[in-house]
């Protein structure tokens, strides 16, 4: 195979991408205080002035459809106490029509029907005050009046033209020519009446129905009115609880991009996403120092290797350059100019070597650009040649033919699999057996590489917790427990997943699923 790696060390594109680095740290807390700034920016309405608000206005419409009942009860009120009136009215003149008939008849009952009509016209004036409205107004009552009075007047002529004689008047044609003016007059009165109870009653009907639907409609209403309320501050409420279940989990995943409004106003909430954006500013600084140290762990781990891997070109550039020293008046031409070029050569390899370990430890900031991952493995497993090799492990990685590329951070994603090649060979007899395996996804949407070794296994009672931090099955020293979390946490922020599959007594199987972007790799696939 061969060696893949950069040809010249270059400080200036150091510089740069540390201060890439840099920049990308500063830009996401610029973006987290501009989500900070722009949450705190809007206008206040939090969920408990919905609530007061929503108990205000139910205290308002229940005043009003209080106000409303009152006010038509008090009118109901009124026109019965009218109808009553009415009613003993009508009755004292009916009664006063009656003892009319029976003076005509019989000539008995004349100063009944006086007294009658007498209490007729107080009931009439001690309580028309009251009701000229439902009379019709001043001009109504006056009528009614005058009516009365002429119904008095004629009566009083009856009863005066009794006293001046002894015998009864009532058969003679004085009095006919009275009884045919006090039928026209009573009938008058007495219809008039009728006529102000007829229409009251009906007005009084409207009122009763009209006061049945006010309270009908204010029921439904405040009804309708709660629920709307309800509705809206249980939509709110729980629309707003689902957004932070979806923030929490895409935060879960390794998506620390701050959470921004999704609404005018602010409320409570708001608090709440401030708090989320404050965590997850924290818990960005703090990935970054993990994901840094053990970096910097597996680098010391690499270093070994890389120290044993320099000593073979460093020693044939001494030997080469001692020959030179010692035989150079004896070499020609030709001799001198090999001894160079393998000096050169063996340069060019050291050179090599370092460019490797110091683009896997560098700290750049994240540039996702489009990877071909068999030769990403492909670059990470000659990055660990060494160590693979004194381990005694045979190494076999097979990836399928035109895989599509995916989308990655490349110095992420060498630091995942530095971690799991690493692990494999601590899990690995001397002389076993490692796999790479990289293939197309079920749906044909994923791309999945599997690093499986056949160790000593993972017990089923911790499996689970594998991924947590801290976590380690190795000797106190040899290991932070960290590897394995940060690796998730990288392949989170990639969009994939990271999987774990053992037997106790016969290897593990770790593979990372990838999304894929769209199209097939046209770069050629070292195996």
């Amino acid at each position: 195979m061969k060696f893949l790696g950069y040809e010249n060390q270059n400080p200036v594109s150091e510089d740069s991408d540390i201060q890439e680095s840099t920049q990308a740290v500063y830009d996401h807390m610029e973006d987290i205080k501009k989500a900070q700034d722009t949450l705190l920016s809007r206008p206040h309405f939090s969920v408990r002035n919905q609530i007061y608000a929503g108990n205000v206005m139910v205290f308002i419409l229940a005043l009003v459809m209080v106000v409303v009942v009152v006010v038509n009860n008090d009118q109901v009120q009124k026109k019965l106490e009218f109808l009553e009136f009415v009613n003993d009215f009508s009755g004292e003149i009916q009664q006063a029509r009656r003892y009319e008939k029976n003076y005509f008849l019989y000539g008995t009952n004349l100063n009944d029907a006086i007294e009658n009509i007498h209490l007729a016209e107080s009931i009439f004036i001690a309580e028309s005050d009251r009701f000229s409205e439902l009379l019709g107004g001043e001009q109504a009552r006056q009528k009614i009046l005058d009516k009365i009075g002429i119904y008095e007047k004629l009566l009083d002529r009856l009863y005066q033209g009794e006293q001046k004689k002894d015998i009864g008047i009532h058969a003679t044609s004085f009095s006919k020519n009275i009884e045919l003016q006090l039928r026209d007059r009573g009938k008058e009165i007495l219809t008039s009446a009728q006529t102000m109870m007829s229409i009251e009653k009906q007005s009084l009907e409207k009122t009763l129905s009209r006061s049945r639907y006010v309270h009908m409609f204010s029921i439904i209403g405040l009804l309708i009115f709660l629920a709307i309320n309800t509705s809206l501050l249980v939509t709110r409420i729980y629309s707003t609880l689902n957004r932070f279940a979806a923030y929490a989990k895409r935060i879960a995943q390794g998506d620390f991009r701050p959470i921004v409004p999704q609404r005018k106003f602010r409320d409570e909430f708001t608090d709440l996403a401030i708090s989320i954006n404050d965590m997850i500013r924290e818990i960005d600084a703090r990935e970054a120092i993990l994901i840094q140290t053990h970096k910097l762990k597996a680098v010391g781990t690499l270093t070994a290797g890389v120290a044993h891997e320099l000593n073979n070109p460093l020693n044939n550039i001494m030997l080469t350059i001692h020959m030179l020293l010692e035989d150079y008046e004896n070499l020609s031409r030709k001799e001198i100019i090999d001894m160079l070029k393998d000096v050169a050569e063996e340069t060019d390899r050291s050179k090599k070597i370092i460019r490797n370990l110091l683009d896997f430890a560098r700290e750049s900031s994240s540039k996702m650009e489009s990877l071909n991952i068999a030769n990403l493995v492909q670059k990470t497993i000659k990055l660990l040649e060494n160590q693979i090799r004194f381990s005694g492990i045979v190494m076999n990685c097979q990836f399928a033919d035109n895989l599509p590329r995916i989308q990655g951070d490349v110095q992420k994603l060498e630091q995942v699999f530095v971690n799991l090649l690493l692990n494999a060979v601590d899990a690995s007899k001397k002389g076993g057996k490692l796999q790479v395996i990289g293939r197309l996804g079920e749906k044909g949407d994923t791309v999945k590489v599997s690093v499986i070794d056949y160790g000593h296994g993972i017990p089923k009672h911790i499996l689970s917790s594998v991924f947590d931090p801290f976590f380690t099955t190795k000797e106190k020293g040899k290991g932070t427990g960290l590897g394995l979390s940060v690796s998730q946490g990288i392949i989170a922020k990639h969009g994939g997943t990271l999987t774990v599959s053992s037997d106790e007594g016969s290897g593990s199987c770790f593979t990372v699923i990838f999304p894929v972007i769209g199209f097939s790799s046209t770069e050629p696939v070292i195996g």
